[in-house]
């Protein structure tokens, strides 16, 4: 599994701590390193003392914002205001209005351009009579000779399936991972490959289902 800016093997992904197995689901990532829950390093904040610095820079910064006002107020002085009444609203619509309907006018009033004449192809010259062509009767069809027919050779029995190891379920176990297969106790499990000693790969034969499952929920038939 890849996690933690680091490529994990699924039975050495545990808490740094307590040694605590862990998945995808239930670790907890700090300075790139597993934790459970219980033993996850928690930030604490220190307390900074008044000192006669800090008390320099808070009244600094105090100043530095009153300057800041003042200097808004100042520039805010060059602007004049205008009065925006309900008189002042009402000649603007109006000028938009007339403005609207004289634009409308002006495009009523002009005329519109004249069609292009359409061009019409020239007519076609009468074309002389074409002389008369004796047909020949068509020539007599030669009979086709038949295929040689083929003979199929006999197909090779095909070889029969190299056996793999079969194992059968123990116990229950129902899968923690997207990666892991869950199975009951009776299941036959195919296609497997060992990956060390606590897992291994297969298929569940009843569901089809192919991924990593516990070793030790198995037996070899």
């Amino acid at each position: 599994m890849t996690c933690l800016d680091k490529t994990w093997h699924k039975a050495c992904f545990s808490c740094e701590s307590c040694g605590l197995k862990l998945t995808m689901k239930t670790y907890k990532g700090y300075n790139k390193l597993p934790y459970c829950a219980t033993h996850y390093p928690t930030t604490k904040f220190t307390q900074v003392a008044d000192t006669p610095e800090s008390r320099r820079i808070a009244d600094q910064q105090k100043l530095s914002e009153i300057e800041y006002r003042k200097d808004k107020v100042e520039s805010l002085k060059q602007f004049t205001p205008v009065a925006s009444d309900v008189g002042t609203r009402q000649a603007q619509a109006a000028s938009k209005l007339a403005s609207s309907a004289a634009y409308t006018q002006r495009e009523e009033e002009e005329p519109e351009p004249a069609p292009a004449p359409i061009r019409q192809p020239p007519p076609m010259a009468a074309q002389p009579p074409q002389p008369m062509v004796q047909q020949q009767p068509p020539a007599p069809k030669m009979a086709a000779a038949p295929a040689p027919k083929m003979v199929a050779a006999p197909a090779k029995a095909a070889a029969p399936p190299p056996s793999t190891p079969r194992y059968v379920a123990l116990y229950d176990y129902t899968k923690n991972d997207e990666d892991e297969v869950s199975f009951v106790e009776g299941d036959v499990i195919i296609d497997a490959s060992i990956i060390d000693d606590g897992w291994m790969e297969g298929r569940v034969e009843r569901t089809s289902q192919y991924g990593m499952l516990p070793s030790n929920y198995v037996q070899k038939m």
